[in-house]
């Protein structure tokens, strides 16, 4: 089991971290931190560092953090991504994000920064995780302009159509913990064949229960994408962990 999408250099786990990775590690065999800022990629690489067999990493840049980050400033961090490319397994989390950013020239700068991104990880040959918030079908029409190859949309909630169309172009969809609560998203995650469908919880958010999600709580994705499909967990667990492999070319 693999958790695709976790942010554990957040502070709600500054008193506790190795305690929760360590907790994890005995569940899953695998989870990928993203990162939203330069100053969190840092602290990420170094996490890293520690869990080398067990935790992944993508360097990306949060679209509501955007409008702040200065062209020099970029450029450098463009440059850190790809100094330690051999360190990373993709690109994210980037995209855009219309539920925070409404100022129009603020949303010229994401929508430029994102297309930034998409360069790069072209350019590195390596996956792109999108944060699309309000945004599925226009951050569809773009990762398709560009020519993306592997694509995968982090915490899925739109609509069956899309669904359908992300399934089409060969991008994989990330259910989170949120499917546990939203009635559409599973309704949404039963459009696309199992192959292109990764697990994740984006903890510590999208909690299902209490106030901190943790990475081991991807198995509850699991346990309802299985219950969604008709299928058995073990069923589930197995494609979607080597869906995570396949996407971000993790060791077995």
């Amino acid at each position: 089991m693999i958790d695709v999408h976790c942010h554990l250099t957040s502070g709600r786990f500054e008193r506790d971290r190795a305690k929760v990775i360590e907790q994890a590690s005995r569940q899953l065999e695998a989870a990928v931190i993203s990162t939203t800022h330069p100053n969190d990629a840092r602290k990420a690489l170094k996490l890293c560092q520690e869990y080398p067999t067990f935790l992944h990493l993508t360097l990306g840049l949060h679209p509501t953090h955007t409008p702040e980050i200065g062209d020099r400033e970029l450029e450098d961090y463009i440059k850190f991504v790809k100094s330690n490319r051999a360190r990373i397994v993709g690109i994210g989390e980037v995209g855009l994000d219309y539920h925070w950013i409404k100022d129009a020239a603020k949303i010229k700068r994401m929508r430029a920064v994102f297309v930034e991104f998409l360069k790069l990880a072209k350019e590195l040959d390596l996956p792109v995780v999108l944060h699309l918030r309000e945004a599925i079908g226009e951050g569809l029409n773009i990762v398709r302009s560009y020519g993306m190859r592997k694509v995968i949309f982090h915490c899925f909630n739109g609509t069956e159509k899309q669904a359908e169309e992300i399934s089409q172009a060969n991008y994989y969809l990330s259910i989170a913990t949120n499917i546990l609560k939203n009635r559409n998203i599973g309704q949404s995650a039963k459009i696309p064949p199992l192959s292109q469908l990764l697990t994740e919880t984006d903890s510590p958010y999208l909690s299902p229960m209490g106030r901190r999600n943790v990475p081991q709580n991807v198995s509850l994705v699991v346990d309802k994408l299985a219950e969604l499909r008709g299928l058995s967990s073990d069923e589930v667990n197995e494609i979607t962990t080597r869906n995570a492999r396949r996407a971000f070319d993790l060791p077995v």
